[in-house]
């Protein structure tokens, strides 16, 4: 059945977001697989525009969290590192945080520790290397985005990231689930289990 591009488009910005509010807590990492994050930001057009990508994964490449911003400094640091720690509380705080030289990164570490937001205890390292992962991760996703980007607005680009962001966190097995003869599942089987719970 042939369906046109701006159906398509509709049902991502209605669905997205709730695809992401349902899998949220089938997705949180364990506080085990928590202790050390790799934090960075990238770019994407939206508009015709340059913005800001900040993305959080573990050192085992599991997601945390995102978060778009037009701008690219010390307050954004701060809202997306607040964001991430605030949503990532089963798991505890992190043990290290580890980003590239950004200054805004550092910045924002420091401050949220006087304002009692991070924990003193948490160590941050500036190591590149260590976050040759993220930008493997940055890399899936826009690859699926194209060069150009996809979105005319931040609103329609935050709605279909979360979706994005769910589904990229299926695929690498976060939510994981076993059948009965401790296969693991496939994402869209994972994905209409939870799916099932969450009308019942």
């Amino acid at each position: 059945m042939p369906v046109d591009h701006t159906t398509i488009y509709r049902w991502v910005q209605k669905y997205a977001p709730e695809l992401d509010k349902q899998t949220r807590w089938y997705r949180q990492v364990p506080d085990w697989q928590a202790s050390s994050w790799r934090v960075d930001e990238t770019y994407i057009r939206v508009g015709g525009r340059w913005c800001y990508l900040y993305r959080a994964i573990t050192a085992g490449g599991q997601t945390l969290d995102f978060y778009l911003s037009p701008k690219r400094n010390v307050a954004a640091a701060k809202r997306f590192l607040a964001k991430t720690l605030r949503s990532n509380t089963t798991a505890g705080s992190p043990r290290v945080i580890n980003t590239d030289k950004a200054p805004a990164l550092a910045k924002a570490i420091s401050e949220l520790k006087a304002e009692g937001i991070c924990p003193p205890t948490v160590e941050h390292r500036q190591v590149k290397y260590l976050n040759n992962i993220l930008e493997g991760d940055h890399g899936r996703l826009k690859r699926i985005l194209g060069p150009k980007g996809a979105f005319k607005n931040r609103t329609s680009a935050y709605r279909t990231l979360k979706g994005m962001e769910a589904m990229h966190s299926l695929r690498k097995g976060q939510g994981t689930m076993f059948d009965l003869t401790g296969t693991r599942l496939r994402p869209q089987r994972r994905f209409s289990l939870i799916a099932d719970t969450a009308r019942t």
